[in-house]
């Protein structure tokens, strides 16, 4: 490979939303080997994530340059001049195109709802981010993607509403932490998104608050008695929760936050894997 093919390359993976793709994509792909789909659908489950998610990572940078531009987000590759927004916006296509392709053996529904949570974090990027509904695609997304992976098993299952509900307060929280280190650069570009007109104040109390809830959920939300290993994860879920609000309200710029509401993500998954994946589908 050309040394110019490979910086392209690097350029787009530091583009994609590295830490969020790689998160969600094994999440979901865990959830599907928890609930016992075969190895076949867990393949599936995966490649079509992992294209949506890198969809919409290329379409935020993508469509974000110029903002980027203007608070000197050099960090971002396409600001860099690593990579040019036209390279992120074919790659955002094609990725979104590769997903639809990849879902179809899944079955009509579940890659309906696939399909539905990639345009939501589409209309997320386009506009919905800079209005009070800027919670929304995140809701939503959340919560069908793990009504994808039920949905994407054998059979007639469906998701259960319990499952649904912990994915999107899962997706609602995690907005809130992500935005919290941007709130200045967003309000400067004219970006005002549910948490810049909450403040910083009641955004952080907030977000530890609605992903404490989720957690609540997954232990609460399968039929019978948690065991002791969900109780121990959803216990120690809800501290690293408030630790994450505590972090967005004394590090203004720290992205610590939203790793943190990643790792509480990642427990409630713990949490219904542990659960033998009981009652996620009905």
């Amino acid at each position: 490979m050309r040394r110019g093919a490979v910086r392209t390359v690097a350029a787009l993976a530091g583009a994609c939303h590295p830490g969020p793709t790689v998160v969600v994509t094994t999440l979901c792909t865990a959830l599907a080997a928890g609930v016992g789909a075969p190895a076949g659908r867990v393949v599936l489950v995966l490649v079509t994530v992992l294209a949506g998610q890198l969809s919409i990572g290329w379409s935020n940078d993508w469509l974000d340059a110029a903002r980027d531009r203007a608070v000197g987000r050099t960090d971002k590759p396409v600001v860099a001049g690593a990579v040019a927004p036209g390279t992120l916006r074919t790659a955002a296509v094609v990725a979104a195109a590769t997903s639809v392709l990849v879902s179809l053996p899944t079955g009509a529904a579940a890659a309906g709802a696939h399909l539905g949570a990639v345009a939501m974090g589409w209309a997320y990027n386009v506009r919905l981010k800079s209005t009070v509904a800027s919670w929304v695609p995140y809701a939503v997304a959340f919560a069908l993607l793990p009504a994808f992976v039920v949905l994407a098993l054998p059979g007639d299952e469906r998701p259960a509403g319990w499952l649904l509900g912990v994915g999107a307060l899962l997706g609602v929280g995690a907005h809130l932490a992500n935005v919290m280190p941007d709130l200045e650069d967003d309000a400067a570009t004219g970006v005002r998104g549910l948490p810049h007109r909450l403040g910083r104040r009641r955004t952080g109390v907030l977000a530890p608050a609605v992903l404490a809830g989720a957690v609540v959920v997954a232990v609460l939300g399968p039929p019978g008695r948690p065991g002791a290993v969900p109780a121990a994860a959803g216990a120690l879920a809800v501290v690293i929760a408030v630790t994450a609000g505590a972090a967005g309200l004394r590090r203004e710029r720290s992205r610590l936050p939203f790793t943190l509401a990643m790792v509480v993500a990642v427990l409630c998954v713990v949490v219904l894997v542990a659960a033998g994946g009981r009652g996620a589908a009905v």
